[in-house]
């Protein structure tokens, strides 16, 4: 087959760029040319995981200064307080003539994209044919549908509210949302619904336009997990649908770092609670707090992975009186950067507490541990439910009115799956089992992608 060239656009988010990255490695594997535009830092930072740098190019775009955008900020990550914040949608929004100028004189055949909204009108103006490659679940792609049909004031899911969903929106879906904990359901909508950019009104607003005027469809996903969804979203949005599958990248066998390794190996298998919330959540204090002694109620080893909370400049000062004295030899909470695959993969670890972003959502289901789900916003509540309610393979933390867990919330999740008896955990476990059994199978990955790549070319041969 002949070989076609791509442009990446990816929105400036962690979770967003490694996908397009991991991607554009599967491309690039299979010969094809692959520029990502990115920001200098972000590029460096990043550059580690790219696998075919002879087919792989990053372009420097830059970003401006705007007020509001700390200095040196180029990604989410790099604004603790806001990540999805205004500032940063700006910036990206003015390097439009940056992206135009690369794109006119490269003419890429494909131009990925995601949350950057107006690149279906640069490639219209060109030529070319723009790919609409989300990361996030397609679950969750179907929620700026239901923002349109659900008023955020109401208080209860009713009948009357779920008949405005569309007539095809997924059946099994929206029986799950009868009863469905409200706070989660309207948080997770309306945090879509802030943080414009140039010209544009809302996150929900850049979903709904990418995919409303891009000429292809992607989604980071898999018909085994969300077949009902993915029809919804092509027969809503008449244009070819293209799955990738999970896309997630060989694990590289690196030793886990002497430490954490000789500390994890002091417990028996399966026993040690995992968690890690991902590199953009950042908790208040007070959320902190009782994350941790929740852990510390369960009586269980844990190892904890958090940034410091909101107001901290390290974990130490942040914990609470006493807490370091009495889980000492049996808890570990760390601020800086670990080695998540190879601790999940370490065998004294049985349980991964995550915030079940789309990213952490496979990384769960592809371990053999329990998961225990505690969503904080927007596409997270989505993934949760689709995990807790359809496929029944995790337990998720229940609320409190206000919207948070109390410790004794999350003491008793992870102990309904960590206890060897308990009917929950016995029936999650062999959910988790028989659905890694599917998605772990031999090429069932490297299939997604074939057939991938042979959509891609389909729709350039027609055009």
């Amino acid at each position: 087959m002949a070989k076609f060239e791509v442009a990446m656009v990816p929105w400036l988010a962690i979770g967003h760029i490694t996908p397009f990255i991991h991607i554009a490695n599967e491309l690039a594997g299979r010969g094809h040319r692959i520029s990502i535009l990115l920001p200098n830092n972000t590029a460096l930072r990043l550059q580690h995981l790219i696998l075919h740098p002879n087919l792989i190019n990053i372009h420097t775009i830059i970003l401006a200064d705007i007020e509001g955008l700390p200095i040196g900020a180029e990604t989410a990550s790099d604004m603790p307080e806001d990540p999805m914040g205004h500032p940063l949608a700006v910036a990206i929004d003015l390097t439009r003539a940056q992206v135009e100028e690369h794109l006119s004189k490269t003419k890429p055949h494909f131009v990925f994209h995601d949350l950057v909204h107006w690149i279906p009108d640069i490639t219209k103006q060109l030529g070319l044919i723009s790919v609409c490659f989300h990361v996030i679940s397609a679950a969750s792609l179907t929620m700026p549908l239901v923002l349109q049909r659900i008023v955020p004031e109401i208080t209860t899911l009713t009948q009357e509210d779920l008949s405005k969903l569309p007539n095809d929106f997924p059946a099994s879906f929206i029986n799950k949302l009868r009863g469905y904990d409200r706070y989660e359901f309207v948080h997770s909508l309306l945090h879509i619904s802030r943080s414009p950019g140039v010209g544009i009104a809302s996150f929900y607003d850049r979903i709904f336009i990418s995919m409303k005027n891009c000429d292809v469809l992607s989604i980071r996903t898999c018909r085994e997990l969300e077949d009902g969804f993915c029809d919804f979203i092509g027969n809503h949005y008449g244009k070819p649908l293209l799955l990738t599958g999970s896309v997630l990248p060989e694990l590289v066998i690196t030793p886990l770092e002497d430490r954490w390794a000789n500390w994890l190996g002091g417990f028996e298998v399966d026993t040690v609670v995992f968690c890690a919330f991902g590199s953009q959540l950042v908790l208040e204090k007070d959320q902190f707090q009782e994350l941790v002694l929740g852990f510390e109620l369960t009586g269980l080893p844990f190892f904890i992975a958090l940034k410091p909370p909101i107001g901290c400049q390290t974990i130490e000062e942040a914990l609470p009186e006493g807490f370091e004295e009495r889980v000492r030899g049996r808890g570990v909470v760390h601020g800086g950067w670990v080695q998540q695959p190879q601790i999940l993969s370490h065998p004294s670890v049985g349980c991964f507490v995550n915030h079940c972003g789309f990213g952490s959502m496979w990384e769960s289901l592809m371990s053999d541990k329990q998961v225990v789900l505690v969503p904080h916003l927007g596409d997270q509540v989505i993934n949760t439910n689709l995990l807790v309610e359809e496929l029944k393979v995790a337990v998720k933390v229940e609320r409190e009115d206000k919207g948070w867990f109390t410790k004794e919330s999350l003491s008793k999740a992870i102990k309904s799956v960590m206890n060897r008896d308990s009917e929950v955990g016995i029936l999650v476990k062999k959910n988790h089992v028989r659905l890694k059994e599917v998605l772990g199978k031999p090429g069932f990955t490297s299939g997604y992608i074939d057939k991938f790549v042979l959509g891609l070319h389909e729709i350039v041969n027609q055009k």
